[in-house]
């Protein structure tokens, strides 16, 4: 238990100005949030630290900190009843063993040894957009008042944050918040606009005065939804839309948002269609040249001709493939029961032998001999590696040297791509598991892409019931995490 009267020390309050701060000068968003569950750390004496923001019926972990930093990117079924039942705290904080938790969650927390939880909802505008806990390796102790305070005090100041916006919810079906001092509207029953703040004026260059009384210039998303919007201006706007508690009127909030990409069926024509053309240009190419020059080709270009087709169709293969498995969100899930065990460190020893040849040379493996066996789809595990060394040398300047390292705990198996790249900004890491985004570097184009490797990841990897985040790597550079439920764990490796 942490003295109380040391608490909220120097590293604390340091760490709540460099928040506030931020807050202040517009900033915030995933890097504050990120922040606040450092700052729990410290406050509550816990091993470690996380935050997970609220969906629809689940949720994922978008912010760890200390011994919970292998959380990082996890998704959480809120729906699960006894975790249901927790979240219906009956007090601002609550604390209880993790194995009441009974979900697969709850398992490697204990297996971890953080035997006992403290935890507190974070709230905006009386919407709950998520849960920061704290775990401990005693579960014989109890916090303290001071400990518990504290924890409901950085709950309300994340909530704080999601009310400013600034980029949260990190999620698009994330929680619907109300951002107070953002653009906002109230409309009756009829749609009819009763209240427009100044932010929605200024965004949308509609004073009060014109819309008050009359229906809503844009378009309303159905129920929970979110919609993208272009402006005359040309620039886009986010709305949502959210039904005031005991009232039949309707609270809209805005938000700027970047001119996205073609859309849909465009999108995937305009992307596909580039990424395409390439390996089929170069396979026709030295296709023809074999075929029209054999006889005063040597057998030394003869060979390296072909060697050139092979590459580009197997480049051409996995394209196919990706696009394929993108066609929809929702591909079947497989259970669990049908995936055997499988040794990760000579499937990934596999997997490195079937990158290009540029990409072997760029990648440091540092792998150790053994491994406890993992439960998954060993075929796909090709697939996840060659997608993350790619992405980890994408937007550089030049190719990076890249590590691959590999190991275990009581609950999982995982591996990690780390590179020392041009990195990625907090706001960005889970961003980059969406369908087609790019990051916005000017120049995406020359080192190709969709837009589908991370998402296609993450599906590989969350249908084996697993996890995968990006996070910054310290010093520059990002690092990639895979994690796989062990075959010997007791119990479901379900995320």
């Amino acid at each position: 238990m942490v003295d109380g009267g040391s608490a909220f020390g120097g590293p604390v309050f340091g760490g709540l100005a460099e928040v506030t701060e931020a807050l202040n000068s517009g900033g915030g968003g995933l890097p504050g949030v990120q922040r606040s569950v450092e700052v729990a750390v410290l406050v509550t004496g816990a091993t470690g630290a996380a935050f997970i923001e609220y969906a629809a019926d689940s949720g994922r972990v978008i912010a760890a900190a200390g011994g919970l930093d292998w959380a990082l990117g996890r998704p959480v079924d809120l729906i699960h009843p006894a975790v249901r039942g927790l979240l219906q705290f009956g007090t601002r904080v609550r604390e209880f063993p993790s194995s009441l938790i009974g979900t697969p969650g709850g398992l490697q927390l204990a297996g971890r040894g953080l035997d006992r939880v403290m935890a507190s909802e974070a709230t905006a505008n009386g919407t709950g957009v998520g849960v920061l806990f704290v775990a401990y390796d005693d579960a014989e102790q109890e916090s303290g008042e001071r400990e518990k305070a504290a924890l409901g005090f950085l709950a309300s100041f994340i909530g704080l944050q999601y009310g400013l916006g600034r980029g949260l919810p990190v999620y698009s079906d994330g929680p619907a918040v109300k951002p107070a001092g953002e653009p906002f509207a109230l409309l009756d029953t009829d749609h009819r606009v009763r209240a427009w703040n100044p932010p929605a004026a200024l965004l949308t260059s509609l004073p009060a005065e014109t819309v008050i009384g009359e229906p809503f210039p844009f378009p309303l998303p159905a129920g929970d939804a979110t919609i993208a919007h272009k402006l005359p201006s040309g620039s886009w706007i986010e709305i949502r839309t959210a039904r005031v508690a005991d009232s039949e009127e309707l609270a809209v909030s805005f938000r700027a948002r970047p001119a996205p990409p073609a859309d849909g069926r465009d999108l995937f024509i305009a992307l596909t269609g580039h990424e395409l053309r390439t390996p089929v240009t170069v396979i026709r190419g030295y296709a023809d040249t074999l075929v029209d020059h054999w006889e005063s080709l040597s057998e030394e270009s003869r060979r390296e001709s072909i060697q050139v087709v092979g590459q580009r169709a197997r480049e051409l293969s996995r394209l196919v493939d990706r696009l394929l498995n993108a066609v929809g969100d929702d591909g079947p899930t497989v259970e669990s029961t049908t995936f055997l065990p499988f040794d990760l460190v000579e499937s990934l020893s596999a997997a490195v032998e079937e990158l290009n040849a540029e990409q072997r040379q760029a990648l440091t493996v540092s792998l150790p001999e053994s491994l406890p066996k993992t439960r998954g789809d060993r075929p796909s595990l090709a697939t996840v590696l060659a997608e993350l060394v790619t992405n980890a040398g994408k937007y550089s300047p030049k190719w990076v040297q890249i590590e691959l390292t590999a190991g275990a705990d009581l609950r999982t198996v995982w591996f990690r791509i780390s590179d020392r790249g041009i990195g990625i900004r907090p706001e960005h890491v889970e961003r980059a598991f969406d369908r087609f985004w790019q990051l916005e570097t000017g120049d995406q184009r020359s080192s190709g892409g969709v837009g589908l490797g991370l998402y296609l990841v993450r599906r590989i990897v969350e249908r084996q019931h697993g996890w995968v985040s990006l996070r910054p790597r310290r010093g520059g550079g990002t690092v990639a995490e895979v994690r796989l439920p062990r075959a010997d764990a007791d119990g479901p490796g379900e995320a």
